[in-house]
C-alpha cells in the first residue's frame, strides 16, 4: 500500500533526576554532598532511508516516545543518557509541525537526519547547590521534560522527470516502454492510483528517474479526482513530460486537454506551470490521430514547446523523446526543491511563554514550564531549599510580574499543588 501522509505524536525522553546524597565513608562520617546529575533524555530523530518507498510504518502506530535519562546517584555518578529513537522515512519526506504549520525539515538526501524533538536535560545533583552558607543541601533538580508535539510527515517523490496528462493518455505505457517499471496498464481512466518510479538509461553513465504521476482532470487543484493526493509529487521534478492523446480516444480535444492540465498545475502551485515541459503527442499509431496531430503540433510549437509525436504502444518516436529529455536535464540547474527554500524551523521552546499568571477568586495562579522546573528542583519541607525557591522565582521574574498585577501582602499564590501567602 502506498502511504504518502501520516500524522503522528512524538515525545522525547525526559531528563533523569539529580540525586540527593552525602559522602558516608569510614573515615568521613559527615562528608559533603555528592549527588550525581541525571542523564539526558533520548531525542526523536528522523533519518532518510533510500530503501523505503512509503510511510506505511506510520499508518497504524501513531505515538512514538524516546527513553528517559537515568537518575543520578551518590558518589557523583551521573545517570545514563536515554537512547535516541530513530524513525526511518523515505527520501523526499517533509516534516511539519501540526500546530504551527511550518516545515521543520525536508529530507532529500539518503542518510540525512533531523532531530524533531530533543530530550530533556538531566537535573543537577545536590553537589551543585552547596555554598559556604549551605554546606548540606537536601534538594536536587528534577530532569527537564523532553519536547513533544504532533507532526505531519508527508512524502513527495524525488524524480527528475514527471509524466503528467489526462487519465488514459498513455503515461503508464510510456513508463513501461522506457524503463523496467511495471505499472498497471488498462484501457480505462485512473489505472494508475499511486505514483510509480522508473529509471531511464539513455546510454552508459547517462540515466534519470521518471515518475508516472496519476492522471489529472479538471478541478484537480481543488481535490477533484485524485487531485491534491498526487499533484504534490510533481513539485520536486525538474522537468515535465506532458503526455497528450492526439487520437482523441476519449472524445476530447487534445489542445483543450493540454490547456486544462496546465491550468490545474498553475492553480495548485504557480511554480509548477513554470517548470520546463516537453510535449509527447501520443497514440499516433491509432486511426484518426492525423486529424488532430498537425494542428496540435503547430499550435503547441508556436507557444515555444518542443513536441514529439510518439506511440508509447509501438515505441515509435520514444527514443528521440528520451534523448531530448536527457539532454534538457543536463542543462537544468540542480537547485533544491522550491518548497524547502521556504523552510522555517519551529522551536517549540522559544514559542511558549515561560510562565503565566491569572487571578481566580482572589488567588494568583502561576503556571508554566518554568514554574514546573523550579518546583521540581526544591524540597519544600527543607528550610534551605525554600530559600533557594525564593531566589529562583525572583530570578525568573515571577515576583516582579506578581507586583505588576497588583499583589498585596497576605494574598494567596498558587503554583500547581503548592500554595503560600505572599510576604514582602
Amino acid at each position: 500500500m502506498f502511504i504518502d501522509r501520516a500524522r503522528i505524536y512524538i515525545k522525547a525522553g525526559d531528563g533523569g533526576d539529580g540525586a540527593v546524597s552525602f559522602r558516608r565513608e569510614k573515615y568521613t562520617p559527615a562528608g559533603g554532598p555528592d549527588g550525581g546529575d541525571g542523564g539526558k533524555g533520548g531525542d526523536i530523530v528522523f533519518v532518510a532511508n533510500e530503501n523505503m518507498r512509503t510511510l506505511m510504518d506510520f499508518q497504524y502506530k501513531k505515538h512514538f516516545k524516546a527513553r528517559r535519562g537515568g537518575n543520578g546517584s551518590g558518589s557523583n555518578c551521573t545517570g545514563r543518557s536515554g537512547e535516541d529513537l530513530i524513525l526511518n522515512v523515505p527520501v523526499g519526506t517533509l516534516i511539519k509541525d501540526e500546530a504551527a504549520g511550518n516545515i521543520l525539515a525536508d529530507l532529500t538526501r539518503p542518510g540525512q537526519s533531523f532531530v524533531a524533538a530533543r530530550g530533556g536535560r538531566g537535573g543537577k545533583g545536590n553537589q551543585h547547590f552547596a555554598t559556604p552558607s549551605r554546606q548540606a543541601p537536601k534538594f536536587a533538580k528534577k530532569g527537564e521534560p523532553g519536547e513533544e508535539r504532533w507532526i505531519i510527515i508527508e512524502l513527495k517523490l524525488l524524480a527528475d522527470v514527471g509524466l503528467v496528462g489526462y487519465p488514459n493518455a498513455g503515461k503508464s505505457t510510456l513508463l513501461s516502454r522506457v524503463s523496467s517499471a511495471k505499472p498497471k496498464i488498462a484501457d480505462y481512466p485512473f489505472t494508475t492510483i499511486t505514483p510509480v518510479l522508473g529509471v531511464v538509461t539513455v546510454d552508459a553513465g547517462n540515466s534519470f528517474v521518471i515518475a508516472d504521476i496519476p492522471g489529472l482532470i479538471e478541478g484537480a487543484h481543488q481535490g477533484v479526482g485524485l487531485g491534491h493526493d498526487f499533484l504534490k509529487h510533481v513539485e520536486r521534478t525538474k522537468l515535465l513530460i506532458h503526455v497528450v492523446d492526439v487520437a482523441a480516444v476519449e472524445g476530447r480535444n487534445p489542445l483543450e486537454d493540454f490547456d486544462v492540465i496546465n491550468n490545474e498545475l498553475r492553480s495548485y502551485n504557480a511554480a509548477l506551470a513554470e517548470k520546463p515541459q516537453v510535449v509527447a503527442a501520443n497514440k499516433i499509431d491509432l486511426p484518426g490521430s492525423e486529424k488532430y496531430l498537425e494542428l496540435f503540433m503547430g499550435t503547441i510549437k508556436s507557444r515555444g514547446y518542443e513536441v514529439f509525436p510518439i506511440s508509447a504502444a509501438t515505441g515509435k518516436g520514444v527514443r528521440e523523446l528520451m534523448l531530448h529529455t536527457a539532454e534538457a536535464l543536463q542543462k537544468l540547474p540542480e537547485g533544491k526543491p522550491f518548497e524547502a527554500m521556504e523552510e522555517v524551523v519551529y522551536d517549540i521552546k522559544k514559542e511558549q511563554p515561560s510562565f503565566t499568571i491569572r487571578i481566580e477568586n482572589g488567588v494568583f495562579i502561576v503556571e508554566g514550564e518554568r514554574v514546573r522546573r523550579i518546583l521540581g528542583s526544591v524540597n519544600l519541607n527543607d528550610h534551605e531549599s525554600l530559600r533557594y525557591f525564593q531566589l529562583a522565582i525572583k530570578k525568573a521574574g515571577i515576583l516582579d510580574a506578581l507586583k505588576d498585577m497588583g499583589i498585596k501582602e497576605g494574598d494567596t499564590v498558587k503554583m500547581y499543588d503548592f500554595e503560600f501567602d505572599y510576604i514582602e
